[in-house]
């Protein structure tokens, strides 16, 4: 059963944005972790980008999680990175680890959990549990009882669903293993992302 504390990290609802409005909009409608995916960003912009979302997020309850720029996260004096496989390959885990980074590492296959399981991440992403058209992936959807699957051998270490999931999933997704939701799409490309926000997050409170 996912575990029931609201304010345990990564939070259960977990939307994935990728600029400093996004960053600021779930803020001030009180998303507890929000991870920042800016791609193609040299060193520079990378921290720039960093900082002032960590400047955003100051103050509140909002859990900033870095994707991919780990030498910027650690600058910029961050405390949550997440890293995609070769993300992971190219980083320094003993400098991420020094610094007091909290990990979260994407996997797709057998292989890449081990290699995952070797860095001994604070929670595990599974993906993509549906298909979705917002990232190219040369993997085919896992569906729902892969997250069971994987549960089982993580054990207490969270999971994260990702990939193509919309908030009527939520429900089946949970009670299947998952601890946390990854949300792209259903927010940014959503009519209402505001309200569907809520909708996420009243479903987490209900849960917890």
């Amino acid at each position: 059963m996912p575990y029931p504390d609201r304010h345990a990290y990564p939070d259960r609802f977990y939307p994935v944005v990728d600029s400093l409005k996004w960053v600021e909009r779930l803020t001030k409608l009180g998303v507890g972790t929000i991870q920042l995916r800016a791609k193609d960003l040299n060193d520079a912009e990378a921290l720039q980008i960093v900082t002032d979302a960590l400047a955003i997020t100051k103050g509140t309850q909002a859990k900033l999680v870095v994707n991919d720029y780990w030498r910027a996260a650690i600058v910029a004096g961050a405390k949550y990175l997440h890293l995609g496989q070769e993300d992971l390959a190219d980083a320094d885990l003993k400098a991420i680890r020094e610094a007091g980074l909290s990990l979260g590492i994407s996997t797709h296959d057998d292989d890449e959990l081990a290699t995952a399981l070797e860095a001994k991440p604070d929670y595990v992403a599974l993906g993509p549990i549906f298909f979705t058209t917002l990232k190219s992936m040369r993997f085919e959807p896992q569906g729902i009882p892969k997250i069971t699957e994987w549960k089982k051998r993580i054990g207490t270490i969270p999971l994260v669903a990702i990939g193509g999931i919309k908030f009527e999933h939520a429900a089946e997704i949970f009670a299947a293993g998952a601890d946390s939701i990854a949300v792209v799409s259903d927010v940014t490309q959503n009519a209402d992302p505001d309200a569907r926000v809520r909708q996420w997050l009243g479903q987490s409170k209900e849960a917890a």
